[in-house]
């Protein structure tokens, strides 16, 4: 912007010369073409560059914003259409996963009965030392205080005006400050020990709820109902793939970090672009769909990955190792996982309801 603003303040003193020489009469015209033809012909033969010049670089441009920035509902709508059948798609894998391995059709799974799908984690947890049951058990207790703190937090800066309006600022300033107040407590949490520093540990680990609660405020805007049925939803999603998880016939879901990462990159890059360009553009659209519908399905699939890898922390954590196991850090990952899955949820349902009201 701020370059086309110099080409056009650059290109003001051209245009009123010519303007200035072709107003008149014609004898005044030929008579000064002819007095003056060294100081004229430069003048012309250089406003006929800086135009030609200023015109292909505008040309550029135009094609750009046209591209970028072109309002097109239709397209917008059909790419809509397309995450929500890809994510439609997903859900059906999952339970087609589901299915394939209760069912004990895998090659890695021999005989096994069809009811093992509803009594695994029962045999998980007859199997399983008693201090590792405590250690899963610490987790989700501090996993299910997490999102508790987080939700009194977001319902307390809702209710507060100035803080509300403070998580609403677009600025890149703001944004800035909130990326690194979200990185600074969970680094704050990670750092401190659990068994040397109980009362740091656990302050540090209910500030680091409280600004996840603070960042996702500004949602209560769209309406309690909504928040309340994207609560339920993400409970659902939750505790099914949690269990999914628990009672998968093997270790599978640790071996998907490379993958996840590359998606991870792809969707953070797609949130990005989603700053830039509008979800009303096809690119903003696709850009939109991607962060959206991609993410929940990313961080679905992240769940599983780190429920399995709290299970695999638990179990084989020496039990008097130089350091404790810590609860509070094994959480963190599926803390994380479920914020991003509510967050994404609300984002449909908004959208799935404003369509319904149209």
């Amino acid at each position: 912007m701020l370059v086309a603003r110099l080409a056009c303040l650059r290109t003001l003193p051209v245009v009123g010369l010519r303007s200035a020489l072709t107003q008149g009469t014609p004898a005044l015209r030929s008579s000064a073409l002819k007095t003056c033809p060294p100081l004229l012909k430069p003048q012309q033969g250089f406003s006929s560059r800086a135009r030609f010049g200023i015109r292909r670089s505008k040309t550029a441009k135009d094609q750009l914003q046209e591209a970028a920035f072109e309002p097109a509902t239709d397209t917008a709508i059909k790419i809509d259409t397309m995450g929500r059948m890809i994510l439609a798609g997903g859900a059906a894998v999952g339970m087609g996963a589901l299915c394939y391995y209760g069912l004990g059709m895998s090659k890695n799974v021999k005989s096994v009965p069809i009811i093992w799908i509803k009594t695994c984690y029962h045999c998980h947890f007859m199997i399983w030392p008693q201090y590792v049951k405590d250690r899963i058990h610490s987790t989700y207790m501090y996993f299910a205080g997490s999102v508790g703190v987080t939700a009194l937090s977001a319902v307390a800066v809702s209710r507060t005006p100035a803080l509300l309006g403070l998580m609403m600022r677009g600025s890149w300033l703001a944004i800035g400050a909130t990326f690194a107040a979200m990185i600074g407590a969970g680094m704050l949490v990670r750092s401190i020990s659990y068994e040397h520093s109980p009362l740091p540990k656990h302050l540090a680990w209910m500030l680091h709820a409280g600004v996840m609660g603070a960042v996702i405020a500004p949602l209560t805007l769209l309406g309690g109902p909504l928040m309340v049925r994207a609560a339920w939803y993400t409970a659902g999603i939750v505790g099914g793939l949690s269990t999914v998880a628990m009672c998968a016939p093997s270790e599978k879901f640790l071996n998907m970090g490379g993958p996840l990462a590359i998606g991870f990159g792809v969707v953070f890059a797609s949130s990005l672009g989603t700053m830039f360009l509008p979800p009303t553009t096809p690119f903003g659209a696709g850009l939109y769909s991607i962060a959206v519908y991609g993410g929940l399905i990313l961080f679905s699939m992240f769940l599983l990955y780190d429920t399995q890898k709290v299970i695999k922390r638990a179990e084989t954590h020496p039990l008097y190792g130089v350091q404790k196991y810590d609860p509070i850090n094994a959480c963190m990952g599926i803390y994380m996982d479920t914020l991003n899955i509510f967050m994404r949820l609300v984002m449909i349902l908004a959208n799935g309801g404003g369509g319904r009201r149209k």
